[in-house]
């Protein structure tokens, strides 16, 4: 563990103006406060805060990082409370420890539906101070370089949460080398097997080339130098995770992959980097479709660089970085940039982007939505995507996700665009809406008055902020459909009290139940969050009708039209409680079918004689006929027992049809009348447990039905 003197000396490397008395005042507090606390490992638990300074204090960061640092777990695991920490220390050091301490109380691998509410949180509380994630993610790199510690189970626990989240997250925020190593140390838990073949085999390859990396890095020295550009070359093998995922998206063995090293040139100026392209280039030969030009498109986190795969002699493919020393602390520090400190100054680095304003867009996209799976499938879909760069007809560049789509695209521009999109161009040729977009096209977009998101384009939006516009707008027709509906109820119930749904019953009924109109009040209803009962309750509290009276057959089905009969569907014979869906027949009214039956197949061509239709909430009379297709054992009183369980379920037997006689089964068509389709299958549960019954499902009959409809 570092004294406090040695890490002061650290960050006055990078920091001559750094308050020595305050973080050795921290790092006091701080020991103090886990005085006879322990790790997993034994060593005293202050060296964990110590080791997390450390990490940050080689990303340059301020005082205030380094002080949270040390004092990161005090909160939550000491006797220290908020006041004393800002009492000591100032409110900037006690909102920095209470949110690191809120972050590290999140159930972030937690699969159940907490974890996206809890992911949510983590994003708010990184919206403050962005700092609380720096501290974070340092503490998460110390616990994964020491995880083997830590128990078996737990480790794997940690090392997913860490492969999910935190890695993806720290390659957001701009800091690669952080998510590299957070993703090498997790795969080192997950699967130790994978890693140790590749590490073998990188052995064997070096035993077999020689330092490849040494003689590489040597003859790009000698280019450049001939060229007359000043840089720095750097070459490494790449991380076995890396490699490892490359092989599983290429679907090769590690013998077949080509690009396992990678090399960085570091220059002075943007100019170099394309002079040093050139000089890489003249030298080894371009492997075409493997060029990235990141420095004149930039990624959405600040990350500028050329990338370039090139080709030797031998075939052997490497990949190559080009940026300057700017580019480079950018790429290194990502997020940190905004707080690291040069020679006692607050770094100005021109090329870092905020990733703030990146958290504080899905922020404002969700603002006001109770949603948090879609807000995590949002931030998900952000953090885990490369992306692809397309042009307007202007030539504005449109930054997407890989497999985005022109749904996608119209999003990005604007959301009204987005919504009235029935079409695109790319490059100047007619598209389906569902292309998937690639590198440097032109994208048109051609939208139509009226048209409004349907809901196939889920399945092809790939963006957050698409997704989530398409679905407020679904659900804004969703509420019109329940609004709809919900009048529909409110007229069934109110009749049966002999009442009228009047505007202003309804308008009453919403102030006693507490909603903010009527239209809020037929959305529920409609979407059965309350029910009918209730809203008769709320105005007429003396007519509301028991819970246990029964609904007449006459009213069971709401969703007719004034005086419109109806009759159940002999080929499904619906149940109250079943989904339905009504037919219209000229002359005969409406026959309603379970939303499953076959002969709706028929009907598809005819959407205009559909209807929506809802059984009637409450308690039914048993006067709903149905029939079983039963087969049971041929043996003396086996069939008297059948039909004693079926009284004993309070279904009352209508009609018996014996359809097939053996010498050792019968098989029978049972009629029954029931309430539901809960008692149907109480009562098929029933049956299917005695062991004499060898086949039971429940009877459909086209035939019935063609005869009675056709």
């Amino acid at each position: 563990m570092i004294t406090s003197e040695d890490l002061i000396a650290l960050v006055r490397a990078y920091n001559p103006k750094t308050n020595a008395e305050r973080i050795t005042a921290a790092y006091e507090f701080g020991r103090e406060m886990h005085e006879g606390q322990t790790r997993h490992s034994g060593e005293p638990y202050f060296s964990h805060p110590v080791a997390v300074a450390a990490i940050l204090n080689e990303q340059r960061l301020d005082d205030a990082t380094i002080i949270t640092a040390l004092l990161h777990d005090t909160i939550e695991d000491t006797k220290a409370s908020y006041s004393e920490v800002a009492k000591r220390f100032g409110d900037e050091v006690a909102m920095l420890v209470d949110g690191v301490t809120k972050l590290t109380n999140l159930q972030l691998s937690s699969h159940e539906t907490k974890q996206a509410e809890n992911f949510r949180k983590l994003f708010m509380a990184m919206s403050k101070d962005l700092r609380v994630i720096l501290v974070k993610l340092a503490d998460r790199l110390h616990n994964m370089r020491t995880i083997k510690a830590m128990r078996v189970e737990k480790q794997a626990q940690k090392a997913r949460e860490t492969m999910d989240i935190y890695a993806p997250l720290a390659g957001r925020m701009g800091m690669q080398w952080m998510r590299e190593e957070l993703e090498d140390l997790a795969f080192r838990v997950l699967n130790p097997e994978g890693r140790q073949s590749i590490i073998r085999r990188f052995i064997m390859l070096q035993k077999e080339s020689g330092d490849v990396i040494h003689r590489i890095t040597g003859d790009m020295r000698a280019e450049l130098s001939k060229a007359g550009i000043e840089a720095e070359v750097y070459g490494r093998a790449k991380k076995p995770y890396s490699i490892w995922r490359k092989m599983e998206e290429k679907e090769q063995g590690f013998s077949r992959l080509s690009d396992i090293y990678g090399f960085r040139i570091i220059t002075r100026t943007e100019e170099d980097c394309y002079r040093a392209l050139g000089a890489i280039h003249r030298r080894w030969r371009a492997v075409p479709g493997r060029f990235k030009d990141y420095i004149s498109q930039p990624k959405s986190n600040g990350y500028r660089s050329i990338h370039a795969t090139v080709s030797g002699r031998d075939g052997k493919r490497v990949e190559v970085q080009i940026r300057t020393t700017q580019m480079h602390d950018v790429a290194e520090t990502g997020v940190a940039a905004h707080w690291s400190y040069r020679d006692g100054v607050r770094s100005e680095n021109p090329f870092a982007v905020d990733p703030a304003k990146w958290i504080s867009s899905l922020n404002e996209q969700f603002e006001g939505e109770d949603d948090h799976d879609e807000f995590l499938e949002a931030v998900k879909l952000e953090m885990y995507s490369d992306q692809v760069f397309c042009f307007t007809p202007k030539g504005d560049v449109v930054k997407l996700p890989r497999g985005a789509t022109p749904i996608d695209f119209a999003y990005a521009i604007h959301t009204r665009i987005g919504s009235a999109v029935v079409g695109a161009k790319v490059d100047g040729l007619r598209v389906p809406l569902w292309t998937r977009l690639k590198n440097g096209q032109s994208v048109e977009v051609i939208t139509a008055e009226g048209q409004t998101p349907q809901a196939s384009w889920l399945d092809i939006a790939t963006t957050g902020k698409a997704k989530t516009a398409i679905r407020r707008a679904l659900r804004e027709v969703d509420r019109e459909r329940f609004i709809k509906l919900g009048r529909e109820l409110a007229r069934a119930a109110f009749e049966h009290v002999d009442r009228k749904a009047t505007d202003k019953v309804l308008t009453t009924a919403a102030k006693h139940l507490r909603l903010d109109s009527r239209e809020v009040l037929l959305a529920r209803l409609g979407s059965a969050e309350i029910t009918g009962h209730e809203v008769v309750q709320a105005v007429y509290p003396e007519l509301a009708p028991d819970q246990g009276d029964q609904i007449s057959p006459r009213r069971a089905v709401i969703g007719l039209q004034a005086g419109q009969s109806f009759e159940r569907a002999a080929c499904c014979q619906p149940l109250p409680g079943e989904r339905i869906v009504g037919i219209t027949f000229r002359g005969k009214g409406v026959v309603v079918h379970a939303i499953d039956c076959e002969l709706l197949s028929e009907y598809e061509d005819q959407p205009n004689r559909w209807i929506d239709l809802h059984w009637h909430a409450g308690t039914h009379p048993p006067v709903y006929g149905t029939t079983l297709d039963l087969t049971i054992g041929n043996d003396a009183g086996v069939l008297g027992r059948i039909c004693t369980l079926i009284g004993e379920k309070k279904a009352n037997i209508s009609n018996l049809n014996f359809v097939d006689r053996k010498p050792d089964f019968y098989r029978l068509l049972i009629d029954v009348e029931l309430r539901d389709i809960e008692q149907l299958h109480s009562l098929m549960l029933t049956l299917e447990a005695d062991s004499d019954v060898a086949a039971l499902e429940r009877h459909r009959d086209k035939v019935r039905h063609r005869a009675i409809v056709g």
